[in-house]
């Protein structure tokens, strides 16, 4: 019989503010994470406090921000209002303290539940707040959220605003790492948000003059929009629309009060909806929902009173109604998207014509792939329940919280001995791992109907969830996970081309990741050192004592599990793949993926001989 466990006084506690913040800070900021993803912890604490000054533009005082990232120190200036001086320690320690509760002052807030700055205390090694306001100033210094030194009100010749200072702490974060990329992303949305408003990030300025059109025009390539971006707004709610000459699935960017909603929610079906039946009545065709969304880039913004998230990080709206008298959200966005857009097809009758000519293209496609379509999902369905390609994880099965989304990652191997390690050490919970036969096809060139008739492609695309669009994509973090050698390397790019080609928002909005693994294991009888590269080999062996022996790992199978543990766990290193703007995704792949092998010959051998020749220069 099982010793029964003691339930007295003893066992019940109270914890404060801080200590419930360190103990469970993922219910505050999401997944934690060491910098190498947008939606990492590290980022949400910018976010937070950079909402506050927001917030303080939105409400018309202070047209610039300040931020700077160095030697993981973020500082963020506004020159908005101050914090009331004798509230500045108030409201970065004290919970459901702040300004956001007068619905009078900031009405449209993007937080209103007065928890962010205070996470932000509580998770950082160092935080400093400082308000100036009335020719004066007061501040206050934290270490872990406990309180280290308070300046009271004296005189000052500052401009007014708040400056926030902080760093993450690394016994919550580990070894974290901000990723520039990632902050100039959220900051252009900031600014595409708030036309007028200027954000300085170390240096970098950041502006917008026409909101969600420079959004779509900086994510897309001129070349490649079917039609110019149609952009409608009003009060509380603005758009912009185009059609993509070559991308096959949708893409929409979507947003409540400033919020980067990259869940979607309640507004974005909405919109899709409301999309679809414009175009129907306009045309006075009933074409199917599918065909007129496919290839469609779009954004929204809408404000909404007192928004309802899904979760404290806000990616997700679940507000079905606007509030302020106005209609649900579905109604309002419904009726916006009927008039506006409705007028602008009448008066742009080159845009409509070019929708309508992209419609009966998606039409004849679809047609053209129905039996492929079906045999495809009925051939996925069985190999889902008689093979082991895909090891899927418990947030898949409803044992698990849906929140613990953000940490859901799909491992795509190869071969069986890789697969196996990895399935053996991952943490059941959130972790799945996808299981390749062998180098996937070249697809670079090919239309959709290869994703169905070639079975990796096909069964991938299936465990992803990604037919129909990202929307509703299984994992948050796809990892590409192969060996550090030459076929490593070509299945990576074979898999890269694959999603540029056929699902590119993947990468876009950040999902797709390389694995980094180790190359060396440098060890004596007492200590064990992981090296991902020669210096950290060169390090370690420094830090033995003796002759060390140095394994070169050439493979993921020559890991064993018990040590792979490591490196898809607290301490796992990703690799983000990124698109560089500058480049046309459509010229990379041509390039690199393309039948342009003299041209390709060429770059190869010019840049081994510049490599050659930094090699020679370091022997």
């Amino acid at each position: 019989m099982a010793q029964e466990t003691k339930y007295t006084e003893d066992n019940i506690r109270s914890l404060d503010w801080k200590e419930h913040i360190r103990m469970r800070p993922g219910m505050y900021i999401g997944k934690l994470g060491d910098g190498s993803s947008p939606d990492d912890g590290i980022y949400i604490l910018l976010k937070e406090v950079l909402d506050n000054s927001i917030d303080e533009y939105v409400m018309g005082a202070g047209k610039t921000i300040d931020i700077s990232i160095r030697d993981k120190q973020v500082t963020v200036r506004d020159y908005g209002r101050g914090i009331p001086l004798g509230k500045v320690v108030d409201v970065v320690s004290k919970m459901n303290t702040g300004g956001k509760y007068d619905s009078k002052a900031f009405k449209k807030s993007v937080g209103l539940n007065g928890v962010g700055t205070k996470a932000v205390n509580a998770l950082s090694e160092y935080f400093k707040v400082q308000s100036v306001r009335d020719n004066k100033t007061s501040w206050a210094e934290f270490n872990q959220g406990n309180i280290i030194e308070v300046e009271d009100a004296h005189e000052s010749s500052l401009r007014k605003g708040t400056k926030v200072q902080f760093i993450p702490d690394e016994v919550i974060f580990g070894k974290y790492k901000y990723r520039n990329e990632y902050v100039a992303k959220m900051l252009k949305n900031y600014v595409y948000l708030n036309t007028g408003l200027t954000i300085v990030f170390n240096g970098e300025k950041f502006f917008s003059e026409h909101g969600l059109k420079d959004l779509l025009q900086e994510n897309t390539s001129e070349t490649d929009l079917l039609y110019p971006i149609i952009h409608l707004k009003e009060e509380d709610i603005e758009i912009a629309i185009t059609h993509s000459k070559t991308q096959y699935s949708e893409e929409y960017h979507s947003f409540v009060n400033g919020q980067h909603t990259t869940q979607g929610g309640t507004h974005q079906a909405a919109y899709r909806e409301a999309i679809v039946k414009t175009v129907r009545e306009y045309f006075g065709k009933n074409y199917e929902s599918s065909d007129i969304r496919k290839s469609i880039i779009s954004a929204i913004a809408i404000k909404v009173m007192e928004p309802v998230f899904e979760s404290q990080t806000k990616t997700k709206l679940g507000s079905t109604e606007m509030g302020g008298g106005l209609p649900t959200v579905r109604t309002f966005i419904n009726d916006f998207v009927k008039t506006k857009l409705d007028n602008y097809l009448h008066q742009n009758t080159d845009a409509a014509e070019a929708i309508q000519c992209k419609i009966l293209q998606a039409e004849r496609e679809r047609k053209e792939l129905s039996g492929i379509r079906k045999l495809a999902k009925d051939r996925a369905k069985k190999a889902s329940l008689h093979n082991k390609k895909l090891r899927d994880c418990r947030v898949h099965f409803g044992d698990i919280k849906k929140e613990n989304y953000l940490d859901t990652t799909l491992f795509i191997t190869e071969g069986d001995s890789a697969s196996g390690s990895i399935t053996k050490s991952r943490n059941v919970n959130t972790q799945a791992v996808f299981s390749l036969k062998g180098k996937p096809l070249n697809s670079y060139g090919l239309s959709k109907k290869i994703v169905y008739e070639n079975e990796e492609f096909n069964l991938l695309q299936a465990a992803l969830n990604i037919e129909d669009g990202i929307e509703g994509l299984r994992y948050n973090n796809i990892v590409i996970a192969t060996d550090a050698d030459v076929d490593g390397m070509h299945i990576r790019l074979l898999l890269i081309t694959f999603f540029l080609q056929f699902f590119p928002e993947v990468i876009k909005e950040g999902h797709l990741y390389i694995l980094e693994t180790p190359l060396f294991r440098v060890r004596n009888k007492k200590d064990t050192y992981y090296c991902y590269s020669d210096d950290e080999k060169r390090e370690a062996i420094g830090k033995l004592r003796g002759k060390p022996e140095i394994t070169r790992f050439k493979g993921l199978g020559e890991i064993s599990p018990n040590e792979f543990v490591h490196f898809i766990g607290n301490d796992i290193r990703l690799d983000p793949v990124m698109l560089d703007k500058e480049v046309p995704v459509e010229s990379m792949l041509s390039f690199y993926m393309g039948k342009n092998t003299p041209d390709r010959q060429k770059f190869i051998i010019e840049n081994l001989k510049v490599e050659l020749d930094i090699i020679d220069e370091e022997v």
